[in-house]
């Protein structure tokens, strides 16, 4: 088979990697890619959001199966248009993506089919939500309704942080259309887990759960981010949780969309807030996450080339995953001023002395290569390193001692990726 991937992340990355392991994949190419993915598949020159040439470069190369990594580009329908060139292809479609693209949707969606979710209201200007959060109070969740990379949300520790997000949103327009709206909710307290599932619009194939941390300093101090590591399966989401989530989350989600003329195919992503022992969903996305997918991926054993083509067909049924008795702890590397102003091209170092570790991968995010053929930085979170381990506290060490060979000027990271899990081993 020939299969391109849509992107050129870290998520991506690890997608490239996974999907080069499958007996199915004769060719693989990334769009555009980056300097990781390179190595492993070929890069072509066109943007993620390019659907137009995308399409045509898939109808043009015989492209068996296109798997979609970020979600702007399924926002803006690159799965209807694929389908409608008769090319297979992995995530939802338009009118189905839009449980990521618009928080108002979702939350009105969870109230509607009874899915676990904080308290909320949705406004339009910035007076109204203003008046909200100073009867609420803080701490509080403000969230830029459409899509902003992550960056949309600030969890405002009193009211005058809240407020200042909504200038933010409404007056200084940080997030253009995606900010014409807001979701204010309840602040929930506990601790976060993501998890995703495949589903062929009927039947879903539950992945382990992980951890991500989205804010960019130790102990989630500062501002949200992208995501500045992750680690799985994360031990809070024990057996008897991970049932209910799949029951009373992940089936509910995917039978509502139907009932709501949204048939959802692809991978949906749960963003969890588990509160004495419950999870509520503090957010949909529709795809992989990242830097989840690059904690998750490495402990699959399955082929999930197979698992996609089966996710796209609609036969599902019958399939289940097989998973490494492992742990994987992924560290992001990120640009000094991630996630606000950061500088570019800056030279990687060391490289080459990791690729000579044992069960340690470098996933690419913000690379690319220079006119002289160095690896320089092209972003604001760098590179993945993802440490493996059966022990959950040497797969944590084995990340951070490969950072230790890893340079470029003004990198930073949290050194707390992980910790978290000690509670619950």
């Amino acid at each position: 088979m020939k299969i391109a991937v849509v992107g050129g992340g870290g998520r991506e990355h690890a997608l490239a990697y996974k999907i080069k392991q499958s007996k199915l994949c004769d060719k693989l190419y990334c769009l555009p890619g980056n300097a990781g993915t390179s190595k492993i598949a070929k890069n072509v020159n066109i943007g993620a959001e390019d659907i137009e040439k995308i399409v045509k470069f898939a109808r043009d190369e015989k492209i068996d199966l296109v798997v979609v990594g970020p979600e702007n580009p399924l926002a803006l329908g690159i799965v209807d248009e694929l389908e409608n060139a008769g090319i297979k292809a992995l995530g939802p479609k338009k009118d189905a993506a839009i449980i990521e693209a618009s928080k108002s949707f979702t939350k009105e969606f969870l109230k509607k089919y009874s899915i676990p979710t904080a308290e909320y209201e949705t406004f339009d200007n910035f007076n109204d939500a203003k008046s909200y959060v100073q009867s609420k109070g803080a701490p509080i969740v403000v969230k830029a309704d459409g899509l902003a990379a992550g960056k949309g949300v600030t969890v405002a520790k009193t009211e005058e942080e809240a407020v200042k997000a909504l200038e933010d949103i409404f007056i200084k327009k940080r997030f253009g259309e995606a900010g014409n709206r807001v979701v204010i909710e309840e602040f929930l307290e506990g601790e976060e887990a993501s998890f995703l599932v495949f589903s062929d619009g009927e039947n879903i194939l539950p992945m382990i759960a992980a951890q991500d941390h989205k804010p960019v300093y130790n102990n989630d101090e500062g501002p949200n981010t992208g995501g500045m590591g992750a680690y799985a399966p994360a031990p809070i989401v024990n057996e008897e949780m991970q049932q209910y989530i799949i029951e009373n989350v992940m089936k509910r989600a995917i039978i509502g969309m139907k009932e709501e003329g949204r048939t959802y195919k692809g991978v949906l992503y749960a963003g969890l807030m588990i509160k004495n022992g419950k999870p509520y969903v503090l957010e949909f996305n529709c795809r992989f996450g990242d830097p989840e997918t690059q904690a998750i991926l490495p402990l699959l054993e399955s082929d999930i080339v197979e698992i996609m083509l089966a996710t796209v067909e609609g036969n599902l049924n019958g399939y289940s995953l097989k998973w490494k008795s492992e742990y994987s702890v992924c560290v992001v590397l990120a640009s000094g001023g991630y996630p606000l102003s950061y500088e570019k091209g800056k030279v990687i170092t060391g490289l080459d002395n990791v690729e000579k570790l044992d069960d340690v991968i470098v996933f690419h995010a913000g690379t690319k290569l220079d006119e002289k053929g160095n690896i320089v930085t092209n972003g604001g979170r760098v590179l993945n390193v993802v440490g493996l381990d059966e022990d959950f506290k040497e797969a944590q060490k084995k990340a951070y001692d490969a950072i230790k060979l890893i340079n470029f000027d003004k990198m930073y990271y949290r050194t707390d990726i992980g910790n978290k899990a000690y509670k619950h081993l």
